[in-house]
This record gives structure tokens, C-alpha cells and sequence, in this order.
């Protein structure tokens, strides 16, 4: 058995960046950043730490993305870790890794205009959005009642990598 989830909660950094793809699929790629924040031990000071993170949004979840998030906005995003190599054009080997989008929230969005109130740094009913796979489920013999999602491998992703 295993597990690739992520959660995070933070900033977009960038608009995101659409693409449509021979097959007729559609891409969005986004930056987010997730700050850590912890006092310094030997100085007391506060320091903050962020991570920016890749995030790759497929199909309707990219058509959400194009017309809602926006540089500064707020997002949950629930999803997996892809990691996937190229060959620059020296021929080097090179890798990144990617948070694949399952569906992602609407937390909010920071304010251009300091005088304009934001409650809890989130809208009064924020949407949520959802990316559906096909995911086949298998009964084990000996416990009919109790079912295990088999590995899933969608075949679409990796035909139609965005670079």
C-alpha cells in the first residue's frame, strides 16, 4: 500500500499560465508559496521560511484556474506529487517536481486596497472545485465488503506533459 497526497494552503505567485494541448486537453500552471513562521532559538527573532511550489492543474480544474486564481490569491489545494525529467537543449538531464492538482479552494485573496475589510482572510462561502478521475475499485475475496482503490494511473497525464 501506498500514499501520495499533499495538502497546502497558501498564495498563488504568479497568474496562472494555460496551455491547450494537440489532444485538446488544457493545462494551467501556477507558482504558490507556503511560509513557515517560528522564532529564531538563539535570537528570539521572528523568521519566516517559504517554499514555492509548482502546481499543474488539468481539464475543468484549469479552466477554474484560468478564470479565478489569481496572483495573491489564497488556496487550499489537495493533490499528488509528480516528478518528471527533460533533456534541456544541451542534452542535460533535468527534473521537476510537480503538485498535480485534485481539486483546490477558493480561500480568499489579498486586498489591493488596505480599507477593504476581509473577514478571516476568506470570502463568507468560499468554492470549492474538483477534479474527477475514474478511479476502479476492487472487492477483496476473503472481505466482500470492504474495498481497496486500485493503483491509479492516468494515462492521459502522461501522454500530454506540458512542455
Amino acid at each position: 500500500m501506498s500514499l501520495n497526497k499533499v495538502l497546502l494552503i497558501g498564495n498563488a505567485g504568479r497568474d496562472p499560465e494555460v496551455r491547450h494541448l494537440e489532444s485538446g486537453a488544457m493545462t494551467a500552471t501556477f507558482s504558490l508559496a507556503t511560509t513557515e513562521r517560528y522564532r529564531d532559538r538563539s535570537t528570539g527573532e521572528p523568521r519566516e521560511q517559504t517554499e514555492w511550489h509548482n502546481i499543474v492543474c488539468w481539464r475543468n480544474l484549469a479552466e477554474i484556474a484560468e478564470k479565478y486564481v489569481r496572483k495573491g490569491t489564497q488556496l487550499f489545494i489537495e493533490g499528488r506529487i509528480r516528478t518528471r525529467s527533460y533533456n534541456d537543449k544541451d542534452g542535460n538531464t533535468k527534473y521537476v517536481t510537480e503538485i498535480v492538482a485534485d481539486n483546490f479552494q477558493l480561500l480568499g485573496r489579498k486586498s489591493d486596497n488596505p480599507a477593504t475589510p476581509v473577514q478571516s482572510g476568506r470570502p463568507a462561502q468560499a468554492p470549492s472545485y474538483q477534479q474527477s478521475y475514474n478511479t476502479p475499485q476492487y472487492s477483496a475475496p476473503a472481505q466482500p465488503a470492504q474495498t481497496a482503490p486500485a493503483d491509479v494511473q492516468n494515462d492521459e497525464i502522461g501522454d500530454d506533459l506540458p512542455f
